[in-house]
């Protein structure tokens, strides 16, 4: 029984079928890690698939394919079938290889598809002559077999032909096996053996411990460095999961200036960095750029322009009030990105985490057709970039510098911040633009803050200094009421109704907004009057704005100003901002005022023991491929009996067109041979 289980095995294992399903396994798990962007830090993921599909994907290994215990596993599985498929073929192969079947009867010759009679009339020994010459004039080579009745002549070509299963399957067996020394194989028996653990990666190097830090010897890796501009490292950041493995080079890289080259509308066209490598062993150095496509060799290790970051830069920022109430100053505060500040002010405690800066953010700006869902042009709309109809203008355009930070409270909950530096035209209106979110999850939701003639965001906050104060609602009602009413109607008891309907419209706007009046609409009004409702409640907020904005010009020595169309649109986007602003769930807008950079480079750095094994089976895998397709195996029996009659047949390992040309050729040239009026071989030879 143990016997029988073992060659079951042993079949399974080596059969073509089971190497075929693996292959396939692999090919579909190939696509995947083709469209899944693979090592990103986990978040990236939970940002793009969202908190239900990132926990399946992550257990089914998808966010690192080729690095999955699974993937390995399967990797070496076929291994182990193609290398068996390969001894249990080799042996029949090889004798089939060498065979010439010169013992072949007749009763099986005429069973052949290919056979045709051959005339007779020539001595034995004359005919056997001609046939052998001709033969090897073709390429043949031949084995004779005397029998009683006569002589069988088996010959053969393209027999090199079988060498190519021999190639194609051990070029599979080197590439799988290059797969398993460059797909992380060490590290994960070192992770499995409990050798090794990832840590998180929000820590000083200095303090990652000695069960997180690979050293040179490590056979294969694949990591990023992360290098500012006149910094150096010598040290690489692996991704493992949502944690950090660090792996020790045995050189270090400093990085003495990053390039960037820009397209006209801002892209990135060229980045390179000027890097100078030191050796850790000998202390000899050198210095190189590496370029995008143009990685660098060194002492077995390659090194890749990936991507770059922000190296530090210093930013200088101006924190505005966004609390109700009185007004606040303005706060002047400068950091560097990595750098948490303390915000302390006796309305709010916060900690500052400046988390990043991109110098330009690159965005289509421009209109988009209005959609339609009616026919062609509703399906044009779900097809890819090769069917688009061009109605859809794109206006790829730099917007200007943007940061990142986090405002963390005492609690230790943080909320994430996006704040561009420029303003930027929308509907031919311009406004700054400040993104929020609660978690990386989910995706920014922006608040449009309106900027005036001069393109300066002040007027907006001295707007809403004024409106969002208790103690100025009183005096800018009365402004209103004066603005609205005539002399007779400002001696009347309508003065005094007006200003205590501004003074309540100013309180029910300062607690949610638009919100609060809708609210209030919907409690206090008839279903029937609601419409003409809202509409004076807008009224009276339009005034009561205008009235603040002519206010905050007076307190900053202006002259007044005079309605007109584009500021009456300012207008309507200033209120629209004022009730947005009060779920901004910040106590500062951090206006970004300006920057001294500091680029940093990020490098790949791969060692790939089993590329050259790669390599060689990719070669092979071509060659073996040509060998099966393009060298053709053909065996031909010729037999001469003493009575006179003879016969030639033909077999080929492959059907193609001109099988049947090709024996024809040859039974007509054996037919000339084999005539007794024929002249002498020679000159039938030189015939052919």
């Amino acid at each position: 029984m143990q016997r029988s289980t073992s060659k079951a095995l042993f079949e399974l294992l080596s059969s073509m079928r089971f190497a075929i399903s693996l292959l396939t396994v692999l090919a579909i798990a190939s696509v995947i890690g083709t469209v899944v962007k693979q090592n990103e830090p986990f978040n990236a993921y939970l940002n793009q698939f969202g908190p239900f599909w990132f926990p399946i994907f992550e257990k089914l290994g998808l966010y690192a394919v080729y690095n999955a215990g699974w993937f390995l596993v399967i990797l070496a599985f076929l291994v182990i079938s193609t290398s068996l498929c390969i001894l249990r073929q080799s042996a029949p192969m090889l004798r089939e290889m060498r065979s010439f079947r010169e013992h072949a009867r007749e009763v099986s010759l005429q069973q052949f598809a290919h056979r045709a009679e051959l005339p007779g009339g020539l001595p034995t020994a004359e005919a056997q002559a001609r046939v052998t010459a001709y033969l090897a004039h073709s390429g043949f080579a031949s084995r004779i077999d005397m029998r009683p009745d006569g002589v069988l002549i088996a010959a053969k070509q393209g027999s090199a032909g079988r060498s190519g299963y021999f190639l194609a399957h051990g070029a599979i067996v080197l590439i799988c096996i290059g797969g398993l020394l460059d797909g992380n194989l060490p590290l994960k028996l070192q992770m499995w053996l409990g050798d090794k653990h990832p840590t998180s990666g929000n820590q000083l190097i200095v303090d990652i411990p000695a069960s997180a830090r690979l050293d040179e010897t490590n056979w294969s890796y694949r990591g990023n460095m992360f290098i500012p501009e006149g910094r150096s490292t010598n040290v690489a950041v692996l991704n493992v999961g949502d944690g950090i493995l660090l792996q020790a080079l045995p050189f270090s890289i400093s990085l003495k200036k990053f390039h960037i080259d820009h397209y006209e509308n801002g892209m990135p066209k060229r980045f390179a960095s000027d890097i100078v490598v030191t050796d850790q062993a000998s202390g000899e150095s050198f210095a190189h750029t590496i370029e995008v496509n143009r990685p660098l060799e060194y002492r077995g290790v390659s090194i890749y322009q990936a991507s770059f970051d922000d190296g530090g830069s210093l930013l200088k920022i101006a924190g505005r009030n966004m609390l109700t109430g009185a007004a606040m100053p303005v706060l002047n505060i400068e950091g560097r990105v990595g750098e948490t500040l303390q915000l302390k002010h006796p309305r709010f405690s916060y900690a500052l985490e400046l988390t990043g800066f991109t110098p330009f953010n690159v965005e289509d700006m421009g209109e988009r057709a209005p959609s339609q869902d009616d026919g062609i042009a509703g399906l044009t709309r779900h097809l890819g970039s090769g069917a688009r109809t061009g109605d859809d203008r794109r206006d790829f355009r730099n917007i200007g510098p943007s940061f990142t930070f986090k405002l963390r409270d005492e609690a230790g909950q943080a909320r994430e911040f996006k704040n561009y530096m420029l303003p930027i035209q929308v509907d031919g209106r311009w406004y700054l633009y400040t993104g929020t979110r609660a978690s990386q999850a989910e995706a920014f939701r922006f608040l449009r803050l309106p900027v005036d003639e001069d393109g300066r965001i002040d007027t907006w906050f001295a707007i809403r200094d004024l409106v969002f104060d208790p103690s100025q609602r009183q005096r800018l009602a009365i402004r209103f009421a004066q603005a609205s009413l005539n002399e007779h109607q400002q001696r009347s008891d309508t003065h005094a109704r007006l200003i205590e309907t501004a003074v309540n419209t100013l309180a029910l706007f300062g607690e949610r907004g638009y919100e609060s009046i809708g609210t209030f609409i919907e409690k206090s009004i008839p279903p029937a009057e609601r419409e003409r409702a809202a509409e004076v409640f807008v009224r009276i907020l339009q005034g009561i704005v205008w009235e603040a904005w002519q206010l905050a010009r007076e307190q900053a020595g202006m002259t007044p100003v005079s309605i007109d169309e584009a500021r009456a649109a300012y207008l309507r986007d200033t209120m629209a901002a004022l009730s947005d602003s009060l779920f901004y769930d910040a106590p500062l807008y951090l206006q970004l005022t300006g920057y001294e950079q500091v680029q940093a480079t990020v490098l790949q750095v791969t060692r790939s023991p089993g590329k050259p094994l790669v390599y060689i089976g990719s070669l092979l895998l071509v060659l073996g491929v040509f060998a099966m397709l393009y060298i053709r195996e053909r065996r031909l029996f010729v037999l001469l009996k003493h009575d006179g009659n003879g016969l030639v047949t033909m077999s080929s390992n492959r059907k193609a067109i001109d099988v049947d040309e090709t024996f024809e050729r040859h039974v007509s040239a054996l037919r000339a041979l084999l005539d007794p009026a024929a002249g002498a071989a020679d000159a039938t030879l030189r015939g052919h």
